[in-house]
């Protein structure tokens, strides 16, 4: 069985992802080697919803310079889900 939780790793919330999020898209952070179907298969169990489509972008990490030591920030991926008209998507884990 395929452990959702390590497909999907987090929700990403920008500016950005809150204003598409406007026309029934949310965007999340995902494992780097997952495809479509499994994003696709792992948001619909663990949201119980109805998933559209599924667009992925690879999101290269930057060069970057800290305390004069040169490093490089980690590769991922990530995924913006769009669902069907009517369905919505509660990631905040409010308390109810």
């Amino acid at each position: 069985m395929n452990n959702f939780y390590n497909t999907i790793l987090s929700p990403i919330i920008t500016e950005k992802a809150t204003k598409i999020s406007e026309k029934n898209q949310f965007v999340f952070k995902v494992k780097i080697d997952s495809n479509k179907k499994e994003i696709k298969e792992a948001i619909e169990k663990l949201f119980k919803v109805k998933v559209k489509n599924v667009k992925t972008i690879k999101i290269k990490g930057k060069n970057k310079v800290f305390k004069g030591t040169k490093g490089r920030r980690v590769d991922f991926k990530k995924a913006i889900i769009c669902l069907n008209k009517g369905e919505n998507l509660d990631y905040s884990g409010g308390i109810n």
